[in-house]
């Protein structure tokens, strides 16, 4: 991963600790204050990173599948069908994008499939989310995505959208199903995504977690509280060693028009976030965001 110090001019350094900027406060898109985040090195979506305790390797952008997505399909579904993603997650790797992002709720295991008809399996992170509480759900899950996939193993497996601050009781069966495939290599790291700050906190303290989906934008777009709350809570996690997979970079899409300030402001917090996932519905959206982000990292 690669290192980068912020650069903060002298003139502004009292107004950009005071204001806490940098702290995953909320700012303004309207007049968003480009130096404060301005790294002095440019960041690249290919930029390799070592997710959380066990250390998998992914690209700082990951390809997700589902901008809106939801049962068994997305807008990348909708609009591509299977040989359209396919070929645009060719094209990523080619590029050197290889974190593919997938979820049994989006549909899209048989497109990556697709893809890995001309992609090394072993030169792709693949992450995949379920929504399976009990043991009996969950290695019946396990079968069925690698099935689809065309894969035997899965790197990074999430519990989909936590919502409950309780979740991990009512997830346990799942869970135990879980570290048992990875302690068999068929999971190699898994962790959760959450929908609710309630669910987040309680993922930041338990040791089962490894790696977490977490959103954050600086609008407050599709986020589970203000920026500064979910910040707090994501240096939490980074405390304990965990990972932490950016996602609503672009607010499920409703910030594209504000793309080069979410990008700029996710990439700035590099501190929390390790990498993180958008859901390009084109192969142009995607090239596009690979020019965006070197340039958003280090825009004054």
């Amino acid at each position: 991963m690669s290192q980068s110090k912020f650069v903060c001019p002298k003139s502004n350094r009292r107004v950009f600790l005071k204001s806490g900027a940098m702290a995953g406060a909320a700012v303004s898109l309207a007049n968003f204050p480009h130096h404060l985040y301005a790294a002095g090195e440019k960041k690249f979506a290919t930029d390799r990173v070592k997710l959380g305790p066990m250390k998998v390797e992914v690209s700082r952008l990951a390809m997700g599948t589902g901008t809106n997505g939801v049962g068994g399909s997305s807008n990348q579904t909708r609009k591509l069908g299977l040989k359209g993603v396919a070929e645009m997650f060719r094209a990523a790797y080619d590029q050197g994008v290889i974190f593919w992002d997938a979820a049994d709720q989006y549909g899209t295991h048989p497109h990556l499939k697709e893809a890995l008809k001309s992609v090394p399996r072993d030169k792709v992170t693949i992450l995949s989310k379920t929504h399976a509480s009990t043991e009996k759900e969950m290695r019946a899950d396990l079968d069925r995505f690698r099935r689809e996939l065309g894969t035997d193993y899965i790197d990074i497996l999430l519990l989909h959208c936590m919502m409950d601050g309780d979740w991990p009781e009512r997830k346990k069966g799942a869970m135990a199903v879980i570290s048992e495939a990875r302690e068999k290599g068929i999971v190699r790291t898994h962790g959760t995504s959450c929908h609710t700050i309630e669910a987040l906190r309680t993922a930041a303290k338990t040791p089962w977690v490894q790696v977490d989906l977490a959103r954050f934008n600086p609008a407050q777009v599709a986020m589970d509280a203000d920026p500064k709350t979910v910040y707090s809570v994501l240096k939490e996690m980074k405390a304990a060693g965990k990972g932490i997979i950016g996602m609503k970079i672009l607010g499920a899409g409703r910030l594209r028009n504000k793309a080069d300030e979410s990008l700029q402001y996710a990439l700035a917090h590099n501190d929390v976030i390790d990498c993180f996932t958008i859901g390009s519905e084109s192969r142009a959206e995607f090239e596009d965001l690979t020019r965006k982000i070197p340039a958003a990292s280090v825009r004054g």
